[in-house]
């Protein structure tokens, strides 16, 4: 066993032998070959076309949807981070109209699939086959063809942000609870409106403990995005499921979207982490020291 002497009581040097744990050794060796002989076995399988996986990773229809993929976890992820704001609000709000019909909105999208979501709005114009609005008991306003509107796309942005909205909506409610109280009473004190106080006061610092965990959500959007290929959004594994029925090169073409999947959520962590770095501890101090509210309130005299 391998020694190395630490200074004792009397400034002497004692060795001490350190403890091998060949449990520890034993269990890695075992999970390395079990990992080395799956990826063996799936590197040599001679059913395997490694050649197309190279050929299809930059195919034009691919890129298109790796963009389309980025652009609407993008764009689901800002609706659902705002939406979630504002029904965070309406659930701590003392109208208690307001607060039950944001409880309803978080118990049903959460209650029900994304995929059921997604079919319903693709499929909206079952139940209306054109979207107007006017003024009421007139005959002035707007209509469209609910078809050209509610295209994949939009159908799959409206799912994911709309359901993602209950989920943001728990964590900026926790936000705003992880404030300090006594900033609102103090708030409060010096008249501030309710709409005032949550807007100069607890919003600012709420947000800096919300933002790290919108990472999660947001590397968890990249992958939910793949269900949008049952509305034919026009995404990664859509344009992979394309083209892998024409060729029938099912395996090669879903490497191909995993690869980029893993691409994806592998920079969106490397973001999320600089993102925690910059708001983690921040966010611990400006809850404690005062934050917002300590230069927006004036202070007291002794």
């Amino acid at each position: 066993m391998r020694t190395e002497p630490i200074a004792g009581p009397s400034g002497a040097m004692i060795p001490v032998a350190r403890t091998r744990h060949w449990g520890r050794v034993l269990s890695a060796v075992a999970a390395l070959a079990i990992f080395g002989w799956l990826l063996f076995l799936l590197v040599v399988n001679p059913r395997l076309d490694w050649s197309a996986v190279a050929t299809y990773l930059f195919n034009e229809r691919i890129l298109a949807g790796v963009w389309v993929t980025v652009e609407l976890s993008i764009l689901a992820t800002i609706l659902g981070l705002v939406l979630g704001v504002v029904i965070a609000i309406m659930r701590l709000a003392h109208n208690p109209v307001l607060s039950r019909l944001a409880t309803l909105y978080i118990w049903f999208f959460r209650g029900t699939p994304v995929l059921v979501q997604l079919i319903f709005w693709y499929n909206l114009a079952f139940l209306f086959p054109a979207l107007i609005i006017k003024i009421p008991f007139t005959s002035i306003g707007l209509m469209w063809d609910t078809n050209q509107v509610m295209t994949g796309f939009t159908a799959a942005m409206l799912g994911l942000g709309l359901n993602l909205a209950a989920y943001f909506a728990e964590t900026v409610r926790a936000g705003i609870q992880a404030v300090d109280t006594g900033q609102s009473e103090a708030a409060y004190a010096l008249g501030m409106t309710p709409a005032k106080r949550m807007r100069v006061i607890v919003l600012p610092q709420a947000l800096r403990i919300i933002i790290p965990p919108t990472g999660n959500e947001f590397i968890s959007m990249l992958k939910t995005t793949s269900l949008v290929y049952v509305v034919a959004g026009h995404d990664l594994m859509t344009n992979a499921s394309q083209i892998y029925k024409t060729n029938n090169m099912i395996m090669e073409l879903l490497i191909v979207a995993s690869l980029w999947y893993l691409l994806l959520t592998t920079v969106a962590t490397f973001l999320q982490g600089r993102l925690e770095r910059r708001f983690g501890s921040d966010a611990v101090r400006l809850v404690r020291r005062g934050g917002v509210a300590a230069k927006v309130l004036p202070k007291v005299p002794a």
